[in-house]
């Protein structure tokens, strides 16, 4: 399909035959003197007289290319442009931060799999997260994780197969072997600033209890709040346990009321990944769908003919003078 950016510019088109009718040739009478016999003196001096004015004429190839040359320069100013198909761009309408506990008590092997089998937390945990991660595909995320202290493995990005990955690599104690929750929280509030977009989620797994947090996770939880992310809490590991080791249900749960999320609870592999279910269906993946059709500029196309019809009249317009001048 073939349009026109400016269309407005056809209007140029009737400008010349404007000019012509209000600006007509300049026609003056002044006083001459007339002598008798100048025709014969002239002509036997050896010259030709010609008249003092003239207003030339045009000839009918003349009018034709000028017409076709003005009509496809304002045709080019009118800039007409080849609409392509519709595309269609899915665009991810919210950020999804993972925040993943690393400490030591994340080493410990009491996390029950489907078959029966009991499995380090981590590496449990790391199965079902990097499957939500697969499903998510669109969104952008990013990747955290915390012991005692807290590290973005992983800026905001769509390339969530490097989340993966880099997931995968993760082992316990990298980052500590104590607990920051306030710190995880609030370097996500952080790695939210570079978000432009509205919508925020954080999710946040943890098995133990915040030790060495210079802000308390509540507090964290106060200013998520104010900042519109939205957390969602997921504790692991066993509450019945002492010191660091017991997960702190009590300020998980205060963290995702105080921010409009939702807790959970996850005893295996299997609750974990229904976790992860309920997030889906309580979170779906939301996306903005942009819409553009590519247009290609053919305004060369009526320049390259203008240019081409002015340069052809013109030679042929020299030829035939140069011919006249040789027959005379």
């Amino acid at each position: 399909m073939i349009t026109l950016a400016f269309p407005w510019a056809l209007l140029l088109l009737p400008l010349p035959l404007l000019l012509w009718l209000l600006f007509p040739p300049h026609r003056e009478r002044v006083p001459a003197l007339r002598f008798p016999f100048f025709r014969q003196i002239v002509e036997t001096a050896g010259f030709r007289p010609g008249e003092g004015a003239v207003v030339l004429s045009r000839t009918r190839l003349q009018m034709a290319a000028a017409i076709l040359v003005w009509a496809l320069l304002v045709l080019a100013l009118a800039r007409p442009e080849r609409l392509g198909e519709p595309v269609e761009i899915n665009k991810s309408a919210r950020d999804v931060i993972l925040a993943i506990d690393i400490s030591g008590s994340m080493d410990a092997k009491d996390f029950i799999a489907p078959n029966g089998t009991q499995k380090q937390r981590l590496e449990g945990v790391r199965g079902v997260v990097e499957n939500f991660i697969a499903g998510r595909e669109g969104d952008r995320m990013a990747l955290i994780v915390f012991g005692s202290k807290a590290y973005v493995q992983a800026p905001l990005t769509e390339d969530l197969q490097t989340i993966s990955e880099l997931l995968s690599q993760t082992e316990v104690g990298m980052a500590g072997p104590h607990t920051a929750l306030g710190d995880a929280i609030g370097l996500a509030i952080r790695t939210f600033e570079a978000s432009n977009i509205e919508q925020r989620l954080l999710i946040l797994l943890s098995d133990g209890t915040d030790t060495g947090s210079r802000m308390s996770p509540v507090n964290a939880a106060e200013i998520a709040n104010d900042q519109d992310i939205e957390i969602y809490t997921i504790g692991v590991g066993d509450p019945n346990a002492s010191g660091e080791n017991r997960v702190d249900l009590a300020t998980l749960k205060d963290i995702a009321s105080r921010t409009g999320g939702a807790y959970f609870f996850a005893e295996n592999e299997a609750g974990l990944q229904q976790v992860y279910d309920r997030i889906d269906q309580l979170a779906p993946r939301q996306v903005e769908t942009l819409s553009y059709r590519p247009r290609q500029a053919l305004a060369f196309l009526p320049l390259a003919a203008a240019g081409v019809i002015g340069t052809i009249t013109i030679a042929w317009l020299s030829l035939g003078s140069a011919r006249r001048r040789l027959r005379a």
